[in-house]
């Protein structure tokens, strides 16, 4: 009878509590949307899965010494997986958009703003009593307005830690909700007549100009900025390998299998940050709300930038493209174009809006860069 008993109390059953339950279904639920509604699911699948095996009772998957943490401290405590990846979105990068048309790089710059702003909001929302964040805090959730998941991990692994999980969560999942969430915004604030504009051929942009830039772009900003190398390093020399066409062994790597490879451990390792004690909680539902409104403020913008930028111009934009400001390449990019075609069938702005869209991955780097290098020293 003591054997039974015993074997009773050591099985997941006896040991699990209602939270543990909570964010087991939470789990599933990512997987749902990764495969049922297809959001996101190169990451949403590893990460459903991992919040799902560390919250299995007793197996201590998440725990010092289990697998799924030593996934997290070596790739994301260390830094090393968001580089990683960053170093492949450089490789699949095409900066010839950009570099066709550069006034894009303002709307770009302008996505960016929900990110200062869900900050402000989050020390204002601490300093009400609402909520208890700290500067740190505050500037890691404000990151996800930039819509780029490695790049909100990072900050987060450096500036908060403890609320990694919630953080990464949050981006990646509004990333995965571009469709739904920008074209809202993007219809609100534009009238049809600028969403029917139709924009010029873009230039050819030579191999030259695609090598020299990448170059270029990191030297400018890692000298004036320091704390922006890690991330713009990496995308720089994944896009070099790219562009320059000699070492195109290294370059497929980079955008297939190695990319591949650690998108399957990062996701396992954040998955593991979706403990129950750490995550069911009010910190997470403002992590939440303030990812949303910074995503949101991002989105408008950046398209507020470029009915701007079309009153000090003679060739104008459309305005759709500067929702594409937000980095999450290229969904926010097909949106625009999407929203173009809804409005003149024959209005194709896929590669147009890819200039903001490219200038919005740097622009979030920046601004990890500054955020790092003020509010974490």
């Amino acid at each position: 009878m003591d054997k039974l008993i015993h074997l009773w109390e050591v099985t997941g059953i006896n040991q699990m509590t209602a939270g543990q339950g909570v964010m087991i279904l939470i789990g599933m639920l990512l997987l749902y949307l990764a495969i049922k509604k297809n959001f996101e699911p190169l990451l949403l699948v590893p990460i459903g899965f991992g919040g799902v095996l560390a919250n299995i009772p007793g197996a201590g998957l998440a725990e010092a010494g289990g697998i799924l943490h030593i996934f997290y401290t070596v790739g994301i405590e260390s830094g090393a997986f968001p580089l990683i990846i960053f170093m492949g979105v450089g490789a699949m990068t095409d900066f010839g958009p950009l570099l066709a048309n550069p006034k894009t790089l303002f709307l770009g710059a302008a996505a960016q703003f929900g990110i200062f702003a869900t900050l402000m909001g989050a020390v204002v929302l601490s300093y009400f009593g609402i909520f208890d964040f700290s500067l740190a805090d505050a500037a890691a959730i404000g990151i996800i307005g930039g819509a780029d998941g490695p790049t909100s991990i990072y900050v987060a692994s450096k500036l908060a830690p403890e609320l990694l999980g919630a953080i990464a969560v949050a981006s990646y999942s509004y990333m995965a909700l571009v469709p739904l969430i920008q074209p809202p915004i993007a219809r609100a604030l534009t009238t049809e007549a600028e969403r029917k504009i139709k924009m010029v051929q873009q230039r050819h942009v030579s191999q030259r100009e695609k090598i020299v830039f990448p170059l270029l772009l990191l030297i400018l900003v890692a000298f004036l900025l320091p704390d922006a190398a890690p991330l713009l390093g990496m995308f720089c020399f994944g896009n070099l390998m790219k562009e320059c066409a000699v070492v195109d062994r290294l370059s497929n790597t980079t955008q297939n299998s190695l990319i591949n490879t650690v998108t399957i451990f990062l996701g396992l390792a954040v998955g593991s940050k979706l403990s129950a004690d750490s995550f069911l909680d009010m910190t997470t539902l403002g992590i939440l709300v303030l990812g949303m409104g910074a995503f949101a403020i991002g989105t408008a913008c950046g398209v507020l930038m470029a009915k701007l930028l079309n009153k000090l111009i003679k060739q104008p934009v459309n305005p759709l493209i500067g929702s594409a400001g937000v980095s999450a390449v290229p969904m926010a990019a097909r949106v625009s174009n999407k929203l173009g075609l809804e409005a003149d069938p024959h209005n194709f702005l896929l590669m147009h809006a890819m200039g903001p869209n490219v200038a919005g991955v740097i622009g979030s780097a920046v601004a990890a860069g500054i955020l790092i290098n003020y509010i974490g020293a």
